[in-house]
C-alpha cells in the first residue's frame, strides 16, 4: 500500500490528473520519486495517441505539432514550466547565486520569464511539426527518459538549500530503492528508443546526456546547487533537446 500511495502522491504532485487524497506523511513519500517517470509514461501515451489520431484523421503537421507541444503542459499541469520560467527570470538578473535563489522564490512573473517560455514553446512547436509519424514511439519515450534523468538529478546533485519540497523528498526517500527504480526505468526508456530507431534514438540519448551534464554545471555555477525550480528547468531543457535531436538526426543521419 505504501508504494501505491507514493504513486498517487507522485501523480498528485507532478500532474493535473485527479488522484485520491493521500496523507502527506514521510512513509507515503518514501517511493514518490521512483514513480516520477510513470507520469512521463502517461504523457508519452497521450502524445502517441495524438499522433495516431492526427494520422487517422489526416491532420496536418501544425495540428499535430500543436498537440505535441501542449499535451505535456496539460497533463503535467505546467509545474515544470513554472520552474523553467522562474529560472529564466533569475538568470536574467545576472546577480550572485544567493540573489538568484531569492528571485526563484518570488511568486511574480517577470518579463524575461514570459519571453523565455514563449521562446521555448515556439522552438518546441517548430520541432514537433517536423516529427513524422514513424517516430511516434520514439517521441513517447522522451517524457519518461526526461523524468528518469531529472529524478536522478533531484536525488544526487548538490542542493542549494536544506528546506523546501526537494529537501523533503531527499529526507524521506529510500535512496537505494528509489535510485535503482529510476535507473531501471531510464534504461528501459533508452532501450525502447534504440529499438524504435537505433540511429535517431541514439542521437537523442547522446543529446540528453550532454544536456544533463550542462544542466548540472549550470545549476551549481549559477545557483549554488539544485532546487525544485531547477529540476523543472532541467526537465524542460532535456525534453526540448531530445525532440530537437530527433528532428536533426532524422534529417542528417
Amino acid at each position: 500500500m505504501t508504494v501505491l500511495r507514493s504513486i498517487a502522491m507522485a501523480f498528485a504532485c507532478f500532474s493535473s490528473i485527479p488522484m485520491p487524497q493521500v496523507p502527506w506523511t514521510k512513509s507515503n513519500m518514501r517511493y514518490l520519486m521512483a514513480a516520477y517517470p510513470l507520469v512521463g509514461v502517461v504523457i508519452g501515451g497521450a502524445c502517441l495517441l495524438w499522433i495516431c489520431l492526427c494520422g487517422r484523421l489526416g491532420m496536418g503537421s501544425f495540428v499535430r505539432g500543436a498537440g505535441l507541444a501542449l499535451l505535456p503542459l496539460v497533463v503535467s499541469g505546467g509545474i515544470h514550466m513554472d520552474g523553467f520560467s522562474d529560472v529564466v527570470d533569475a538568470q536574467a538578473s545576472h546577480a550572485e547565486p544567493a540573489e538568484k535563489r531569492r528571485i526563484l522564490k518570488d511568486p511574480h512573473v517577470g518579463a524575461f520569464a514570459v519571453m523565455g517560455v514563449c521562446g521555448y514553446m515556439v522552438l518546441y512547436f517548430a520541432c514537433a511539426c517536423e516529427l513524422g509519424e514513424r517516430f511516434a514511439l520514439l517521441v513517447a519515450c522522451v517524457p519518461v527518459a526526461s523524468r528518469g534523468l531529472a529524478g536522478l538529478a533531484a536525488l544526487c546533485w548538490p542542493a542549494s538549500g536544506k528546506s523546501g519540497m526537494l529537501a523533503s523528498m531527499r529526507e524521506t526517500a529510500r535512496m537505494g530503492v528509489v535510485k535503482a527504480a529510476l535507473v531501471l526505468q531510464l534504461v528501459l526508456a533508452f532501450a525502447a528508443m534504440l529499438f524504435c530507431a537505433p540511429v535517431v534514438g541514439g542521437a537523442a540519448i547522446v543529446a540528453a546526456f550532454l544536456a544533463f551534464a550542462w544542466a548540472w554545471r549550470f545549476s551549481v555555477k549559477q545557483f549554488g546547487g539544485l532546487s525544485g525550480d531547477l529540476v523543472g528547468f532541467c526537465l524542460q531543457v532535456l525534453e526540448l533537446v531530445m525532440i530537437a535531436a530527433i528532428v536533426i538526426a532524422e534529417r542528417f543521419l
